[in-house]
């Protein structure tokens, strides 16, 4: 029997104000305004073990792209007690500066990725800005660097961190992108990182103007929901709507229970 695990949405940065163009490629025109985007990185907890999912960004990487931090999201690990430097595994869904940055943080870990990922950012089509904007040359090289420092294990399409959780790769956003199917109490739960940065890419079959391969994400919406078997299980990336829908986490951490029921079903709207 697989063992069944905990999920902890962790809020450490947001980006306001926002419009509904950047937001959906496809925005409604009855739309005034949009939704803020919130930051998430998420620890998976069960099974004698913590798993980390994004290690977010840093300090700098705000400044340079005007993001409000609330809370280096490694820092934020210290409230569930954990130590970065205990953490043997963690899932990068893609290298996006705030899906892989402070990867120089955890000592001990060993970084899950797609191969075509890593060829993606680190190819040809980084030569154009657009397709470059969302990643870090410093986060990607320290990768690389992980890499020969044989500390990456990498996933061609599916894979498996442990028992119970699995990696899928859906492209679209990112060439390489990877969600990851969690069992938990209520069933699986699908992390849809950057797949869908809000419910309403999903749900509108609309997708967030930052993509790569439409047509890769208009299947990985697909594959997310085959994955989940329902769509309130599966976690967009970027939505504030999480804070609504999922109760917070006693303590300081500005952290949610994914694991648990929603307040609302998407079902029943």
């Amino acid at each position: 029997m697989k063992p069944t695990y905990e999920i902890f949405a962790i809020r450490y940065a947001t980006m306001t104000p926002r419009t509904p163009a950047m937001n959906y490629l496809s925005p409604d025109p009855h739309e005034a305004t949009a939704a803020d985007l919130d930051y998430f990185v998420w620890l998976v907890r069960g099974g004698g073990r913590d798993i980390l999912v994004d290690t977010g960004f840093n300090e700098v990487a705000a400044k340079e792209r005007n993001r409000a931090l609330a809370i280096n999201p490694v820092d934020a690990l210290t409230q569930f007690g954990v130590n970065a430097a205990v953490i043997r595994d963690v899932v990068v869904t893609h290298l996006h500066y705030d899906h892989a940055g402070n990867l120089d943080r955890f000592p001990n870990a060993r970084f899950h990725l797609q191969d075509r990922e890593i060829a993606y950012a680190t190819g040809r089509c980084m030569c154009n800005g657009l397709l470059r904007h969302p990643f870090s040359a410093e986060d990607v090289t320290l990768m690389v660097r992980h890499v020969y420092s044989e500390r990456v294990t990498f996933h061609n399409g599916e894979g498996e961190v442990a028992p119970g959780i699995t990696l899928h790769r859906v492209g679209g956003h990112s060439d390489g992108l990877q969600v990851v199917r969690v069992e938990t109490e209520r069933g699986p739960v699908v992390l849809a990182s950057d797949a869908a940065h809000y419910y309403g890419n999903l749900h509108r079959r609309s997708p967030f103007p930052i993509v790569y391969n439409i047509g890769d994400m208009v299947d990985g919406w697909r594959t997310c929901e085959r994955l989940a078997g329902h769509p309130d299980r599966i976690i967009p990336g970027h939505d504030p709507l999480v804070r609504e829908l999922y109760p917070r986490v006693d303590g300081t951490a500005d952290a949610y229970a994914v694991h648990r029921p929603p307040s609302r079903s998407f079902v029943e709207r």
